[in-house]
């Protein structure tokens, strides 16, 4: 550590090729560069104004150049031996925001004599634009090219412009319609669908619609819009879809990096999907799993998309089709693959995964709701119909097509609408035999209807405040609730009446589940713990803390050997049933002390009371050591 000599903040920091220089940009109007193995400042480097704002050493170790901009929008290069400022290159009428270079020594050197330098430089900045630019990136084009030097930039403002940086003028300008982030200058070869392409410069853009479109930057015409997207386009205009393109010529792979912190890899020769790696998740709302034996498991965090994962290895894909955060999922045991969403933009969604492929499509669109869809759930026996609540205070139920097929998407119509509660309705839930419906309410109160017609057949009162999930039994007529007043509810449906009551939870009961055929529940809270119940005793046996805010969401396996839930702290948490495993522990442990209890009788019989005590002491039997040492010490007496 030593003091950095500028006077005030350092706001940008660099290291050259080799790792023995650094070069520190501050609010100073200086950059300075440190001898790293010295610990010393060996130059000054003055000619910009204002705060450093980006700050880059020169990539090939020869040129001991470093790049700098600030306020004043002027980017300088200096000789890292001498100190002598080599470059100035004004025009920008904004900050500078990034730089970039690609080395093209057999052309530059000989071609490029005016301004000294074998490299061009992608500077994209507000320098002809009316807003910020956010990224730069490196030019490579052939010897024509080269001769006329030219610049690409992009911005917000809806262009890109390439310019003549030996003239200092702008050669054209693209309008794109859209607010840009990135853009990436292709190889002088490659390959599109449709198109094969050689020479000239070409350009990649993304931005605010999350598509990647290609250009002819010289000609300014669109020569590739992609059409299989998989991010969502920015909610506002002017906001953020795409914020950074990557491409890797090698391989001809492009990376796509998302606002939702994600990184989507493309072939570019056919642009399909090769991998998702998917980043940060937000507030974790809701879970389910899907496919045969549970092999994937969907998730809705605070975003447009769906994240589904292969629980194997956790390798995901997204599910886009929502405009708006998807708020709720549901599926069914009658059909493992059909899954159910339903989000803020007022819509359900139907989706099927292909069980050889484990793709998943858009087979279904509902939109009658007026107001963001809070709840959905499936019938269990056949997965004929669904039923859909919203802040609408309505319930709607669907039918569900006869003839599900990947890739045809049809428009949903409900079968049957109820005004259902006067408050926000938070959860729906379907009987076992498909016959009726539960829902709670902020209003209190927990309603049962009949599956035929949408007619009611009860109420439920008792709760303090707003009910928060509603479960079916599934061997007795007994419906769970879930409440904001701390406690957990068991009712009979035949004449309505509470049945148990659950203390335990120090905050509001989120989520529940029955466990063991309806003998134990597995309930989630705000405060951040997981509780196993058993019903006989109405004791909670097991408590789980993991979590550190509110769990929103929980999953239990078919055959009930893990469960996973999620929550406010975004965290994913699978839970395996660790039961049989600690019988078999026991039962081992029990074994091995019988054994041991016997050889030590065994050793007592043949009067080997030395090893005898060394056992006694080992299985920690105080009253047999006393007993083997005062027989030994009478038979010392005696003889």
């Amino acid at each position: 550590m030593w003091k950095s000599i500028h006077k005030g903040p350092v706001a940008r920091l660099a290291l050259n090729p080799t790792g023995w220089l650094m070069a520190s940009g501050g609010s100073d109007s200086s950059v300075r560069i440190w001898d790293l193995q010295h610990q010393a400042c060996t130059l000054n480097l003055r000619g910009i104004q204002g705060v450093v704002s980006v700050l880059e050493f020169h990539p090939e170790e020869e040129r001991s150049q470093v790049f700098a901009a600030a306020d004043d929008t002027t980017i300088c290069a200096w000789s890292v031996k001498t100190g002598e400022r080599q470059l100035s290159l004004a025009g920008h009428f904004s900050k500078v925001t990034a730089l970039a270079f690609h080395k093209d020594f057999k052309h530059m050197i000989s071609l490029d004599p005016i301004t000294r330098t074998d490299t061009f430089v992608i500077v994209l900045t507000s320098a002809g634009h009316r807003q910020s630019v956010q990224t730069c990136v490196p030019l490579k084009i052939d010897p024509y090219l080269v001769a006329n030097g030219y610049i690409n930039g992009c911005g917000r403002d809806k262009v890109v412009i390439v310019w003549d940086i030996v003239r200092g003028v702008k050669e054209r300008t693209l309008p794109v319609y859209e607010s840009l982030e990135c853009v990436v200058v292709l190889p002088t070869k490659f390959s599109l669908p449709g198109h094969t392409v050689k020479g000239g410069i070409h350009i990649a853009t993304a931005g605010e619609r999350g598509v990647l479109r290609v250009w002819d930057a010289l000609s300014g015409r669109e020569i590739y819009s992609q059409e299989n997207s998989l991010v969502s386009k920015a909610a506002e205009e002017g906001g953020l879809a795409i914020t950074q393109l990557l491409i890797n010529e090698q391989k001809c792979y492009f990376a796509v990096i998302t606002v939702d912190h994600n990184i989507i890899l493309h072939e570019l020769k056919t642009f399909t999907c090769q991998k998702q790696l998917i980043g940060f998740s937000d507030e974790i709302l809701d879970i389910v799993l899907l496919g045969a034996d549970n092999s994937h498991l969907a998730v809705a965090t605070n975003s447009t998309d769906i994240k589904l994962y292969k629980i194997c290895d956790m390798g995901c894909q997204l599910l886009r089709g929502h405009t708006d955060l998807v708020l709720a999922l549901a599926v069914t045991p009658s059909n493992t693959d059909l899954l159910l969403s339903s989000g803020k933009d007022n819509t359900v969604r139907m989706w099927l995964m292909e069980p050889l492929t484990n793709v998943v499509t858009c087979i279904g669109v509902g939109s009658r709701h007026t107001e963001s869809v809070g709840s959905i759930a499936l019938s269990s026996l056949s997965a004929s119909y669904f039923v859909s609540a919203s802040q609408d205070s309505c319930i709607k139920l669907w039918d569900v097509p006869k003839t599900l097929k990947p890739g045809l998407e049809v428009s949903l119509t409900p079968k049957f609408t109820k005004r259902a509660h006067e408050k926000d309705i938070n959860c729906v839930s379907v009987s076992p035999n498909d016959k009726i419906i539960a829902s709670g309410s902020q209003d209190k109160t927990t309603k049962l209807w009949s599956a035929d017609n949408l007619s009611l057949l009860g109420v439920l009162r008792g709760h303090r405040r707003g009910v928060w999930c509603v479960r079916f039994s599934p061997v007795d007529m007994v419906v769970l609730t879930t409440s904001a007043d701390c406690l957990v509810k068991l009712w009979s449906i035949g004449d309505l009446t509470c049945i148990k009551t659950l203390e335990g939870h120090s905050s509001s009961v989120l989520r529940a589940e029955f466990l063991s055929r309806g003998m134990q529940l597995i309930t989630t809270g705000a405060d951040g713990l997981l509780k196993l119940w058993s019903i006989k005793s109405s004791e909670c046996v097991a408590t789980f803390d993991h979590h550190d805010a509110r769990v929103w969401a929980l999953a239990v396996s078919k055959n009930e050997d893990f469960l996973v839930s999620g929550g406010s702290d975004s965290e994913l948490v699978l839970w395996r049933d660790v039961t049989l495993k600690k019988q078999d522990e026991a039962r081992k442990v029990r074994e091995k002390l019988i054994l041991q209890e016997q050889e030590l009788a065994n050793l007592l019989n043949a009067d080997q009371l030395l090893t005898a005590l060394k056992l006694a002491l080992t299985l920690d039997r105080p009253l047999q050591v006393l007993r083997i040492v005062q027989g030994k010490i009478t038979f010392l007496v005696t003889y």
